[in-house]
């Protein structure tokens, strides 16, 4: 296990895993915060052990979508996604004996990261006060609703709930649409990445001070640190923003857009793209109509300006169109679905699609790295999701018990 000044000390196996590798992560989290930032601690090349409920295991094994094995027995794709190249022990933290295996694992471990309520992980003792004089380099991560302080600490959540309690719902959909709830779980998909960062900041702090230290994320924290733009134009106007459809709050034409056959997406982000639009549309005389000279005026009089780029859009089909806004260097895309992203060429060229390997199922499509280092492999396979307790043994064996 790599400590200290030895985390960037990399043998050439270990510039082919990632830049952690050497780094030992004890996974205490479940769903899909914690995992998937434990996810990307993977990718990044650390070990991932994963300590579970006996029994039931991580919550996420349990819902679907559901893969039926050439057996008959059932999978959750779900878990698989976000767990894949993990080791799975299975422990009763109220247990004696597992309690035992727990610490012998954080003797080891450099990382320790949760996603409980706050108050959870100290009432089976394991809390960072507790742990951090017995394990001073360990980093202790927890990720979690609301924090580990304030009025909400001890408060339970889920993507949904900080979502709608950070704003991000206020601000999607259409003006005249019920409250609508992003189409990923960006409440959770924000904090496991906030998480990362956190810990990758606390491992190279750790380097120079010999020390961990706690990471506290929480899923209503991350929600606010992305609303960005709508917190400049509230303290700009003193406006509560709203819902706007497709369109951006402050630039125009910046939107999707219906054509002949279907809709696609144009963000002409200023002036010289919006002449380029122009030229492609056949509509030259939008650049010099005095509703639409600059970006401000534009966005002022965004509907007008939208019916008449509609208008002109549907003369031809989305891919012709497609096709002469990229000659002019406009930005320009199709509104794919999933499946049309599967395919994509440079989606697949970027190995953002890669297989994991599983025993029962054979190869199973799933989502790639988007981190790409120069100095370490991006390979199209990965290893499979653990089955519960798989991996006890070897553990155990390692650890000398």
């Amino acid at each position: 296990m790599l400590a200290g000044d030895d985390i960037l000390e990399l043998n050439l196996t270990d510039r082919a895993r990632g830049p952690l590798s050497g780094i030992l992560v004890v996974d205490l989290t479940r769903v899909l915060a914690g995992p998937y930032a434990t996810l990307m601690l993977n990718e990044l090349g650390a070990r991932i052990i994963k300590v579970e409920p006996p029994r039931t295991g991580d919550d996420s094994r349990h819902v679907g979508p559901f893969v039926k094995t050439p057996a008959g027995k059932t999978k959750s794709g779900y878990f698989m996604s976000v767990n894949r190249g993990k080791e799975s022990i299975a422990l009763d933290l109220k247990a004696e004996g597992d309690r035992g295996i727990f610490e012998a694992l954080l003797a080891r471990a450099d990382v320790l990261i949760e996603n409980y309520r706050g108050g959870t992980m100290e009432k089976l003792g394991f809390g960072y006060e507790a742990l951090k004089d017995k394990y001073p380099k360990l980093i202790y991560c927890g990720v979690s609703g609301f924090g580990h302080s304030g009025p909400y600490a001890k408060r339970p959540a889920y993507d949904m709930v900080v979502q709608a309690m950070g704003g991000v719902m206020s601000l999607t959909g259409h003006p005249d649409s019920p409250p609508t709830r992003v189409g990923t779980s960006t409440g959770d998909l924000s904090a496991g990445l906030f998480g990362v960062i956190g810990i990758v900041a606390a491992l190279y702090a750790r380097k120079s001070t010999g020390r961990g230290q706690k990471v506290d994320i929480s899923m209503l924290d991350s929600q606010v640190a992305l609303l960005e733009n709508a917190i400049a134009r509230y303290v700009a106007s003193g406006e509560v923003p709203g819902r706007l459809g497709s369109r951006h709050p402050s630039i125009a034409p910046f939107a999707a857009f219906a054509t002949r056959d279907g809709h696609i997406a144009i963000a002409a982000g200023n002036n010289d793209l919006f002449a380029r639009t122009a030229k492609v549309l056949g509509r030259d005389d939008l650049v010099t109509d005095a509703r639409f000279t600059s970006n401000p005026k534009r966005v002022q009089n965004h509907e007008p300006l939208h019916e008449e780029i509609e208008i002109a859009l549907s003369a031809k089909p989305s891919k012709e169109w497609l096709a002469l806004l990229d000659a002019a260097g406009v930005p320009s895309g199709p509104l794919n679905n999933v499946a049309q992203v599967m395919e994509d060429p440079q989606v697949l060229h970027r190995n953002m699609i890669v297989t994991s390997l599983d025993p029962d199922l054979g190869p199973i499509r799933m989502q790639g790295n988007p981190v790409k280092l120069s100095e370490y492999e991006d390979p199209n396979t990965r290893p499979a999701a653990p089955e519960l307790d798989e991996h006890r043994a070897a553990i155990l064996k390692e650890l000398g018990l």
